[in-house]
């Protein structure tokens, strides 16, 4: 009698809202986040822990590792510091910590962070109404990057006093004449919260399906070699 594959676990590291653990989910992972904060909207099995601990005691466990570590000290809008409060960079200690488990594992960040660009990733790649560039550092299997289309036009929005129109929005902040939640929604493919923070701080779920299936079709190739 033949059986299913069983299916694949992901941890996902920081994981804030789930923006990169649904991306996953709709690859067919079974998706397990960590977060030092409270996340009551994470849609999956949630963990409220130390993410460097919880991937040195736990990781070994899981198929893939998703890390995510906080982007504010390389962040335009955030970096090094913001009124005051420094922003440490975790991505030495994370990226250390997830390699300790000898598992396949993913670093994202965003545009300026230290992370390697294996990949690089846009909205546009997608057909999503946002840009929300984000690198992505990669061990242990190979993916593939889409080619970095054109993008359509400008961010709408108000700057300087000047309204401007375009097909994508700025998902973060409050002012500047931002979109509504649920235009940012559907920018951004993220439907089960509408706490704007949240949504801005998460990634599109279409970025971590498209390495979840690269990792997938990876590991087909191999059983199959």
């Amino acid at each position: 009698m033949s059986t299913s594959p069983r299916k694949r676990r992901v941890l996902d590291l920081c994981c804030g809202v789930g923006g990169a653990g649904m991306g996953y989910h709709r690859a067919g992972f079974e998706v397990v986040g960590v977060d030092l904060h409270p996340q009551p909207n994470y849609p999956f099995e949630f963990h409220q822990a130390d993410a460097l601990d919880f991937v040195r005691e736990h990781g070994a466990g899981f198929d893939l590792i998703h890390g995510s570590w906080p982007c504010q000290h390389h962040s335009a809008l955030t970096k090094g510091t913001n009124q005051g409060r420094e922003y440490p960079d975790l991505i030495p200690a994370g990226r250390a910590a997830m390699l300790t488990t000898g598992r396949p594992l993913v670093i994202e960040n965003v545009q300026g962070s230290t992370v390697r660009r294996d990949l690089t990733l846009c909205g546009e790649m997608f057909g999503l109404a946002v840009i929300r560039h984000r690198y992505f550092e990669i061990h242990g299997f190979p993916t593939l990057q889409y080619p970095h289309v054109p993008h359509r036009g400008r961010v709408a929005g108000m700057r300087h006093g000047q309204w401007y129109q375009g097909p994508y929005f700025a998902v973060y902040g409050e002012g500047g004449g931002k979109g509504t939640v649920p235009q940012w929604q559907q920018a951004m493919g993220i439907d089960w919260t509408d706490v704007r923070h949240e949504i801005a701080e998460a990634i599109p779920p279409a970025y971590t399906q498209h390495l979840a299936e690269q990792f997938l079709d990876h590991l087909a190739a191999e059983v199959t070699a």
